[in-house]
Parts: structure tokens; C-alpha cells; sequence
């Protein structure tokens, strides 16, 4: 008892300190959302060059994250805890003395480290404490430290930036992520789910992506990850654009209320309809969402927008984290979640390129109205191929049927 009480203590402390340090790495990731395009542009850079820079964040993720995840399965989950962290320290300073779009570029991709580490680490140790009959509630709750952060950082950027200047922003970003690395010091990793490993590396990697299991959220998240890189690309300079009297800040924070709100009773909702029906929903949020950004012309217009699509992000991120776990073996959840999402990555990565290519010719505000159509391809995708045939899968994703690629012994 008195063991079991220890181990108890033990793992809500573990909790407790990757809450506190999620608010701390998110905030200091999400204050430079609305101000980093403006540095970039301030320095001379072109449409397609912001693109280029803001989107090769996603560098940084795509190379990093498999590696990540199998240090997470085979090291322990702290490790890359403090990788992510660390790097987070690192970046910002470097834009300290960044002038050049080339140097702009390699920071910004060593940024996107600190992503695919935190966020794996982040996710297999949640799913790690969390308790099989409550793991969407948990995982739910535990996420909130994303809109959370994404409230706080964006308006304590944008209001760095005016008062104080971009050398300031960015020493107080490096401050946030380094208390967050400070606290992470503390943590404790739960033992160690070790497995006979066979095939090499690169192929364990295909036979993952390809699986039933992993190939059609991979999917969706690919599609969700073009809308989500313009969203955080272009929002600030398409409100400049139109010369409409709002911060981009305000959008974001709009956004992380909204998806702060519905993540409060979702996760434990899906532990109960399960995981299909909010996955649905979510995508056919995120297609309104960008369908009224097509359409905006006013700050209410804008700010609705963002609440709808932070509805549809609160929804979507927990339900695939919590789907990814249901679909994953304790010795592989890193793995798992590092390969699914890549497909985020990736979508991040090509849309500061191929949309800033596209907001050349197109300008922002039919960008956004093809990324409407993007997600609207996910939701049709999610709807027929989510499950081993195409009834099962419609049953799934209107939370009529189960997860057939859920596993037992998770």
C-alpha cells in the first residue's frame, strides 16, 4: 500500500511539473506566431521568403521526429522532454543576431526541433500514466497546456514587440523555455516498456507508416498540416493586408480560448462515443473555419474564424493523440507518434513554399480558400477510410461503430 501510494504521489507529480513546463515551452513557442513574420519582413524579405522561413520550422520536425521517437521508446520520455526545452532556449537567441534570410532559415529549422521533441516526449509520457478507462479525459486535459500557451504567448508577443522591440521578445521567449527546462530536471521516467526489436530501422519505419492503423490519420494530418501552416503563417500579414483594425494576436488567442474550452469536455466525451465522431467534427470545423476566412473583411469576421477554428484544433489534436495511443503497443508510442505526426510536419514544411508561391499569384485571402478545400478532402478521406472497409468506417467516424485497429493490451 505504502508503494503503491508512493508511485501514486509520484506520477501526479510527473503531471503537475509537465503541465507547468507545457504552458512555459508553448507560451514561448507561440509568442513569436503573430511577430515573427513582421521581424522576417522588417529584415526584407519578399511573400515567398516568409513562406520559405516560417515554413522551415517543419525541417527541423520531419528529419528529427522518427529519430526522437525511438529515443523516447528506448531511452525514456525526459531525455527528449529536454531536448525540446533546450533547443527552445537556443533558437531564439540565435534571432537575436539573425539579419539574413539564410541564417533565418537554419535557425528556424533548428527551431522545429524543439517541436518534434517536446511534443513526443510530451505525448508517449501522458499516455504512459494515463489509465486505460480514462485516457481521453486525461490526454484531453493534459493538452490544455497547448491553448493555454497559445492564449499567453501571442498577446505577450505582440505587445513585446510594440513596446520593447524584437531583442527583448526574443530573450524573454528563451526565458520562458528555459524554466520549462529547469522543471523538467525534476521529472521521474516510468519504467521503460522494452520489446525484441527485428527488421532494420528504416524498414520498421515503412511497415509503421503503411499500417492500417497509422496510414490514414498520417493522412488527415498531412492535409490539416497545409491549412495549419498557413493559418500560422499568413494570418498576420492577410489582417495587414486588408488593412482591417485588428492585432494578430487577438486572432490567436481567440483561437486558443476556443480550443481551450471545447478540450475541457471532449476527451472524456470520446472515452464514452469515442474517438471517430469528434475527429469527424473537428474536420468539418476546420473547413468552415477556413471557408469564413476566404470570406472575412471585417475584425468580427476574423475573430469568429478563429474561434471556430480553434474549436476544430481543440477537438482534432487530443482525438489523434488519443486515437494514436489506442492504436499503439506501451513499447512503441513514440514511434507511433513521431510517424503520424510527420504528417503534420510535412504539411507544415510545403506550405510556407507552395501557398506562399500560391498568395503570390492568388493572394492570401483565395489561399485560404483553397486550404478549405483541403481539410474538406480530409473529412471525406477520415469518413471512408478510417476503419477496414468503407461501412465499418462511416460507422466509425459517426461514432456508430468501434475502432477496429484499437488494440487490447494498451
Amino acid at each position: 500500500m505504502n508503494m503503491s501510494r508512493i508511485i501514486n504521489i509520484q506520477l501526479r507529480s510527473n503531471l503537475l511539473i509537465l503541465f507547468a513546463a507545457g504552458l512555459l515551452f508553448w507560451s514561448s513557442m507561440a509568442s513569436l506566431l503573430p511577430t515573427l513574420p513582421l521581424y522576417i519582413e522588417s529584415v526584407g524579405a519578399t511573400k515567398l521568403q516568409i513562406g520559405i522561413v516560417m515554413g522551415s520550422f517543419a525541417i527541423g520536425l520531419l528529419f528529427f521526429r522518427p529519430l526522437l521517437g525511438r529515443l523516447a521508446d528506448w531511452r525514456g520520455r525526459k531525455i527528449v522532454l529536454l531536448i525540446g526545452t533546450l533547443v527552445a532556449v537556443l533558437a531564439p537567441v540565435g534571432y537575436l543576431f539573425a539579419k539574413s534570410i539564410p541564417l533565418l532559415i537554419v535557425l528556424r529549422a533548428f527551431h522545429g526541433i524543439s517541436m518534434a521533441a517536446f511534443t513526443t516526449g510530451f505525448n508517449a509520457l501522458v499516455a504512459d500514466i494515463a489509465p486505460l478507462e480514462k485516457r481521453g479525459e486525461i490526454i484531453g486535459y493534459m493538452s490544455l497546456v497547448n491553448p493555454i500557451g497559445v492564449a499567453i504567448g501571442p498577446a505577450l508577443g505582440g505587445y513585446l514587440q510594440a513596446g520593447v522591440g524584437d531583442q527583448i521578445l526574443f530573450v524573454i521567449t528563451a526565458e520562458l523555455a528555459l524554466v520549462a527546462f529547469l522543471g523538467l530536471l525534476t521529472i521521474v521516467n516510468p519504467p521503460i516498456v522494452t520489446h525484441p526489436q527485428t527488421g532494420s530501422q528504416n524498414s520498421q519505419f515503412w511497415q509503421i507508416l503503411f499500417s492500417p492503423r497509422v496510414k490514414t490519420p498520417a493522412i488527415i494530418m498531412l492535409l490539416v498540416g497545409l491549412a495549419f501552416g498557413a493559418l500560422h503563417i499568413f494570418i498576420p500579414l492577410f489582417i495587414k493586408s486588408t488593412a482591417v483594425n485588428l492585432n494578430p494576436g487577438l486572432f490567436y488567442t481567440a483561437a486558443a480560448v476556443a480550443s481551450f474550452s471545447v478540450r475541457l469536455f471532449t476527451g472524456k466525451a470520446s472515452d464514452r462515443f469515442g474517438r471517430g465522431l469528434f475527429i469527424t467534427i473537428s474536420l468539418v470545423f476546420y473547413t468552415l473555419s477556413l471557408s469564413l476566412l476566404w470570406l472575412a473583411k471585417s475584425s468580427a469576421a476574423f475573430l469568429f474564424a478563429a474561434i471556430i477554428e480553434g474549436i476544430a484544433s481543440g477537438i482534432l489534436i487530443p482525438m489523434i493523440t488519443a486515437l494514436m495511443v489506442d492504436r499503439a503497443h506501451a513499447y512503441e508510442r513514440g514511434r507511433i507518434f513521431a510517424i503520424c505526426l510527420m504528417g503534420l510536419d510535412v504539411g507544415i514544411a510545403i506550405a510556407g513554399p507552395i501557398l506562399g508561391s500560391v498568395a503570390e499569384y492568388l493572394g492570401y485571402r483565395n489561399t485560404f480558400g483553397l486550404c478549405a478545400l483541403l481539410t474538406f478532402l480530409s473529412f471525406i478521406i477520415f469518413v471512408t477510410l478510417s476503419s477496414k472497409d468503407l461501412p465499418s468506417s462511416v460507422r466509425f467516424a459517426l461514432g456508430r461503430g468501434q475502432d477496429t485497429y484499437a488494440l487490447k493490451d494498451t
